[in-house]
Protein backbone atom coordinates (compact mmCIF):
# COMPACT_ATOMS: atom_id res chain seq x y z
CA UNK A 1 0.00 0.00 0.00
CA UNK A 2 2.91 2.29 0.70
CA UNK A 3 4.06 1.92 -2.90
CA UNK A 4 0.69 3.02 -4.28
CA UNK A 5 0.61 5.98 -1.90
CA UNK A 6 4.12 7.10 -2.85
CA UNK A 7 3.38 6.66 -6.55
CA UNK A 8 0.19 8.74 -6.24
CA UNK A 9 1.93 11.50 -4.25
CA UNK A 10 4.88 11.75 -6.65
CA UNK A 11 2.56 11.77 -9.67
CA UNK A 12 0.30 14.41 -8.16
CA UNK A 13 3.29 16.55 -7.15
CA UNK A 14 4.96 16.37 -10.57
CA UNK A 15 1.69 17.18 -12.31
CA UNK A 16 0.89 20.20 -10.15
CA UNK A 17 4.50 21.48 -10.18
CA UNK A 18 4.65 21.28 -13.98
CA UNK A 19 1.34 23.12 -14.32
CA UNK A 20 2.36 25.85 -11.89
CA UNK A 21 5.67 26.19 -13.72
CA UNK A 22 4.14 26.71 -17.14
CA UNK A 23 1.14 28.75 -15.97
CA UNK A 24 2.97 31.13 -13.66
CA UNK A 25 6.67 30.69 -14.41
CA UNK A 26 6.38 30.77 -18.20
CA UNK A 27 3.05 32.66 -18.18
CA UNK A 28 1.86 30.25 -20.85
CA UNK A 29 -1.79 31.27 -20.50
CA UNK A 30 -0.78 34.77 -21.66
CA UNK A 31 1.78 33.71 -24.25
CA UNK A 32 -0.23 30.87 -25.74
CA UNK A 33 2.74 28.90 -27.04
CA UNK A 34 6.43 28.36 -26.27
CA UNK A 35 8.71 26.40 -28.60
CA UNK A 36 10.81 24.06 -26.48
CA UNK A 37 12.16 21.64 -29.10
CA UNK A 38 9.93 22.19 -32.12
CA UNK A 39 8.15 20.29 -33.56
CA UNK A 40 8.84 17.47 -31.11
CA UNK A 41 7.92 19.43 -27.98
CA UNK A 42 5.96 22.65 -27.85
CA UNK A 43 4.19 24.08 -24.82
CA UNK A 44 0.77 25.07 -26.16
CA UNK A 45 -1.85 26.27 -23.71
CA UNK A 46 -5.24 24.57 -23.85
CA UNK A 47 -8.01 24.59 -21.27
CA UNK A 48 -9.84 21.26 -21.44
CA UNK A 49 -13.35 21.39 -20.01
CA UNK A 50 -14.11 17.83 -21.12
CA UNK A 51 -12.24 14.54 -21.14
CA UNK A 52 -9.64 13.28 -23.64
CA UNK A 53 -9.51 15.28 -26.86
CA UNK A 54 -12.11 17.67 -25.46
CA UNK A 55 -14.96 15.15 -25.54
CA UNK A 56 -17.97 16.19 -23.43
CA UNK A 57 -16.59 19.70 -23.20
CA UNK A 58 -19.92 21.42 -22.71
CA UNK A 59 -19.03 24.60 -20.90
CA UNK A 60 -21.57 23.98 -18.19
CA UNK A 61 -20.87 23.85 -14.52
CA UNK A 62 -22.80 20.58 -14.37
CA UNK A 63 -20.31 18.91 -16.75
CA UNK A 64 -17.44 20.08 -14.60
CA UNK A 65 -18.96 18.64 -11.41
CA UNK A 66 -19.93 15.37 -13.09
CA UNK A 67 -16.35 14.90 -14.31
CA UNK A 68 -14.97 15.72 -10.86
CA UNK A 69 -17.34 13.19 -9.27
CA UNK A 70 -16.45 10.46 -11.78
CA UNK A 71 -12.71 11.04 -11.32
CA UNK A 72 -13.01 10.91 -7.52
CA UNK A 73 -15.18 7.79 -7.66
CA UNK A 74 -12.72 5.95 -9.90
CA UNK A 75 -9.74 7.02 -7.78
CA UNK A 76 -11.53 5.89 -4.60
CA UNK A 77 -12.51 2.55 -6.13
CA UNK A 78 -8.92 1.86 -7.27
CA UNK A 79 -7.61 2.89 -3.84
CA UNK A 80 -9.99 0.53 -2.02
CA UNK A 81 -9.19 -2.29 -4.42
CA UNK A 82 -5.41 -1.91 -3.94
CA UNK A 83 -5.80 -1.70 -0.19
CA UNK A 84 -8.05 -4.75 -0.04
CA UNK A 85 -6.27 -7.08 -2.48
CA UNK A 86 -2.62 -6.08 -1.99
CA UNK A 87 -1.59 -6.64 -5.60
CA UNK A 88 1.95 -6.82 -7.00
CA UNK A 89 4.34 -3.89 -6.92
CA UNK A 90 3.80 -2.97 -10.59
CA UNK A 91 0.03 -2.93 -10.04
CA UNK A 92 0.43 -0.70 -7.00
CA UNK A 93 2.61 1.70 -9.00
CA UNK A 94 0.04 1.68 -11.81
CA UNK A 95 -2.76 2.37 -9.36
CA UNK A 96 -0.78 5.25 -7.85
CA UNK A 97 -0.18 6.74 -11.30
CA UNK A 98 -3.89 6.61 -12.09
CA UNK A 99 -4.95 8.02 -8.72
CA UNK A 100 -2.33 10.79 -8.68
CA UNK A 101 -3.16 11.81 -12.24
CA UNK A 102 -6.90 11.81 -11.60
CA UNK A 103 -6.49 13.93 -8.48
CA UNK A 104 -4.20 16.34 -10.35
CA UNK A 105 -6.88 16.95 -12.96
CA UNK A 106 -9.56 17.25 -10.25
CA UNK A 107 -7.54 20.03 -8.59
CA UNK A 108 -7.37 21.84 -11.96
CA UNK A 109 -11.14 21.62 -12.40
CA UNK A 110 -11.65 22.97 -8.90
CA UNK A 111 -9.05 25.75 -9.19
CA UNK A 112 -9.46 26.84 -12.81
CA UNK A 113 -12.77 25.35 -13.96
CA UNK A 114 -10.90 23.28 -16.58
CA UNK A 115 -7.84 21.07 -16.89
CA UNK A 116 -4.62 22.87 -17.85
CA UNK A 117 -3.12 21.05 -20.85
CA UNK A 118 0.15 22.29 -22.29
CA UNK A 119 2.28 19.50 -23.77
CA UNK A 120 2.11 19.23 -27.54
CA UNK A 121 4.25 16.80 -29.46
CA UNK A 122 4.48 16.33 -33.23
CA UNK A 123 6.80 14.31 -35.40
CA UNK A 124 7.63 13.20 -38.87
CA UNK A 125 5.32 15.50 -40.80
CA UNK A 126 2.35 14.86 -38.51
CA UNK A 127 1.18 17.95 -36.64
CA UNK A 128 -0.67 16.98 -33.48
CA UNK A 129 -3.42 19.51 -32.75
CA UNK A 130 -3.99 18.28 -29.19
CA UNK A 131 -2.32 19.17 -25.91
CA UNK A 132 -2.08 17.07 -22.75
CA UNK A 133 -0.39 17.19 -19.35
CA UNK A 134 1.58 15.04 -16.90
CA UNK A 135 -1.63 13.81 -15.25
CA UNK A 136 -2.95 12.58 -18.60
CA UNK A 137 0.26 10.61 -19.20
CA UNK A 138 0.03 9.11 -15.70
CA UNK A 139 -3.64 8.18 -16.09
CA UNK A 140 -2.92 6.46 -19.42
CA UNK A 141 0.15 4.63 -18.08
CA UNK A 142 -1.66 3.66 -14.87
CA UNK A 143 -4.71 2.33 -16.70
CA UNK A 144 -2.48 0.38 -19.11
CA UNK A 145 -0.51 -1.07 -16.19
CA UNK A 146 -3.67 -2.11 -14.41
CA UNK A 147 -5.03 -3.74 -17.57
CA UNK A 148 -1.80 -5.60 -18.25
CA UNK A 149 -0.71 -6.63 -14.77
CA UNK A 150 -3.78 -6.73 -12.52
CA UNK A 151 -3.82 -10.54 -12.56
CA UNK A 152 -0.40 -10.74 -10.94
CA UNK A 153 -0.26 -11.55 -7.27
CA UNK A 154 2.25 -10.78 -4.55
CA UNK A 155 1.87 -14.27 -3.21
CA UNK A 156 0.58 -12.83 0.06
CA UNK A 157 -2.96 -13.29 1.14
CA UNK A 158 -4.77 -10.18 2.27
CA UNK A 159 -5.55 -10.12 5.99
CA UNK A 160 -8.85 -11.69 6.99
CA UNK A 161 -11.56 -9.41 8.16
CA UNK A 162 -14.39 -10.39 10.42
CA UNK A 163 -14.75 -13.54 12.45
CA UNK A 164 -12.81 -16.67 11.52
CA UNK A 165 -14.76 -19.64 10.23
CA UNK A 166 -15.57 -22.16 12.94
CA UNK A 167 -16.23 -25.71 12.03
CA UNK A 168 -18.35 -27.93 14.19
CA UNK A 169 -17.38 -31.61 14.59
Amino acid sequence: MRIATLSALVTFGLDQASKLGVLYGLRLAERGEVDVFPPYLVFRMAWNRGINFGLFSGHTDLTRWVLITIALAIAAWVWVWVRRDRPSRIVQISAGLLIGGALGNVVDRLAYGAVADFLNMSCCGFENPYAFNVADIAIFAGAAGLALFAGQSTGQKPPKRGKPDRKTP
